[in-house]
């Protein structure tokens, strides 16, 4: 007994709703960060703030193909962002929150809480990795009183072509998490309120 063709159409079109809503996983974390040089470090702990929640945060960003693509934006990017501190003071920690009561025991100078913002996309019909990605963190300094000392943004740009991603569908993001490293690193020790 065949079902009605309004079932099957309706079950056909279920099926493509439920594969366009699928995200491919992307993994955003850098194999390696701004390098860190003992003679040249700042003599001072500093903390950074990413909360739990910050963590568990998901995002879906455009892929190629029409297709999506789905990465934990600051859980991956957390190593990189204390690399890029860790190669400009001495001593790095992460804290929970930017409160007194978070911040005074720790010890800490500064407190640098970020706020990661990603973009992604591709125009290719045929391969859903992002060719084009973008991480930008605008971080936000205090003392340990939580006067605010500095405020800046920087953004790192990632491109990938299919012959280069084939192997790592993840190539795009991870350029792009490294230049905003490397960066965030160099926004840091230009300014001298940071010292």
């Amino acid at each position: 007994m065949s079902l009605p063709r309004s079932i099957r159409l309706a079950a056909a079109l279920s099926v493509v709703a439920l594969l366009g809503a699928c995200a491919h996983p992307l993994s955003l974390d850098s194999p390696t960060g701004p390098a860190r040089n003992d003679a040249t470090l700042v003599a001072k702990k500093v903390g950074y703030v990413i909360t739990d929640a910050d963590r568990a945060r998901q995002v879906t960003t455009p892929g190629g193909g029409g297709d999506k693509v789905s990465y934990f934006p600051y859980r991956d990017i957390e190593k990189s962002l204390r690399q890029a501190l860790r190669s400009v003071y001495q001593d790095v920690t992460s804290l929970p929150a930017a409160t007194p009561a978070a911040v005074g025991p720790a010890g800490v100078g500064f407190v640098f809480t970020p706020v990661i913002t990603t973009t992604s996309s591709s125009p290719s019909a045929f391969t859903w990795p992002p060719t084009k990605f973008s991480t930008e963190i605008a971080c936000t300094v205090t003392d340990a009183q939580g006067a605010q000392i500095a405020q800046f943004k920087v953004t790192g740009d990632g491109a990938a072509e299919f012959d280069e991603f084939k192997s790592d569908h993840s190539l795009s993001a991870r350029r792009s998490v490294k230049e905003a490293a490397e960066k965030f690193a160099q926004a840091v020790r230009r300014d001298p309120k940071l010292r």
